[in-house]
This record gives structure tokens, sequence and C-alpha cells, in this order.
């Protein structure tokens, strides 16, 4: 009997998910409890990508040799101060008053993985913010949105009234470069757009 591959994510995020179900793929979530901590000496961008191989590695004993995983860690990046999730509203106001008028970057680690094979990549986009007031920051913070996204805000929410420029991979910034992603699944066979 055929084994059939499936497509693994091997991430809880909402965003994700509603990412890969634009690109058209049926898949199934695994998630499986790993070490996030980054080490601050090395690259963010090589920390990042470290990372989602990790995550991609912790949900691999549940699948089967076939199947593909898909695994990504992303973070903010200002004057090479690595941005994940805020852990309190002040959090939250420290990060976004650092943005404020300023150039930053979104890397997310995409890991691709098949059995013991692996690809990781790190796909950046840089961002500029407008200035924003104080009380911008704390009105944006008060509607929950900064919660539980690295940098403290949602590109695809309220906070594209704070960004002036963008150059890269828009759904990059969301958490999942689906451009990068769809080139890595074709290289394995998926076929996206029907082709």
């Amino acid at each position: 009997m055929e084994k059939t591959m499936g497509i693994i994510l091997a991430s809880a995020s909402p965003r994700r998910r509603e990412l890969l179900k634009l690109m058209g793929l049926d898949f199934t979530i695994r998630t499986a409890s790993h070490d996030e901590t980054m080490d601050p000496s090395a690259a963010p961008a090589d920390e990042v990508a470290r990372v989602s191989l990790l995550k991609a590695q912790a949900v691999c004993p549940a699948c089967a040799e076939e199947d593909i995983i898909i695994a990504a860690d992303t973070i903010v990046v200002c004057d090479s101060l690595v941005m994940g999730k805020p852990h309190s509203e002040q959090d939250a106001f420290s990060m976004l008053r650092r943005l404020s008028g300023r150039d930053h970057q979104v890397m997310t680690g995409l890991t691709v993985m098949q059995g013991k094979n692996a690809e990781t990549v790190t796909v950046t986009t840089t961002l500029h913010f407008r200035d924003l007031s104080d009380e911008e920051i704390r009105a944006y913070i008060a509607t929950g949105e900064p919660k539980d996204k690295a940098g403290a805000y949602a590109v695809q929410g309220l906070a594209a009234m704070f960004v002036v420029k963008l150059d890269g991979d828009y759904y990059n910034v969301m958490g999942l470069p689906v451009c990068t992603l769809a080139t890595m699944l074709r290289k394995r066979g998926i076929r996206i757009l029907g082709c």
C-alpha cells in the first residue's frame, strides 16, 4: 500500500494557518515544546533560523517519514536588538517607542523538513514606521492587538497605519514568507495553484 504524504504545520499561529489556507494547502497542525531561547551573541538571522529548525525537529517524531513539516519563527530587529513577543503592556510600549520613526527588520526563520532532510532559510523584510506619539502607542496597546506579536504589532491590523514603507515580503511580516515557502514546497513535489 502506498503511503500518502501529509503537510504538517509546526505552529499554533492563527496567521500562519490562515496563510497556508490562502496557498490552497491541506495540512495538519502539530506543536511540541522546544527551547526558543536565542543566543544574544549570535547573529539574529542565524538564531531565528536555528529556532525554526528546532520547531520542525520537535514535531518530527510524531510525523511519518514522508510527511513535510513546515516550521517558522519570527522576530523584529531594531538597532541589533531582538524583539520577540511583549511580556507586558510596558514591554509593548518600549518596543513601539523604539520602532517609532525608524527602520527595522522583520526576520522569519523558515524550515521545510521531510524525514531527516531539512532546508532552512531566513527571510528579511525592512519596514519604516512614522513617528508615533505616546498617546497613540497607548491607544494601540489598549486594543490588545500587540499581545502575542513579535515587535508588539500586527501589520495586517491597526498597525498598518504606522507603516510608511515596506521593502520585502509583506507576508513575512505576518510570520510566513509565502513566496519563499511556495518555492521550497515545489522543490519537494507539492503542487501550488494546481501545478
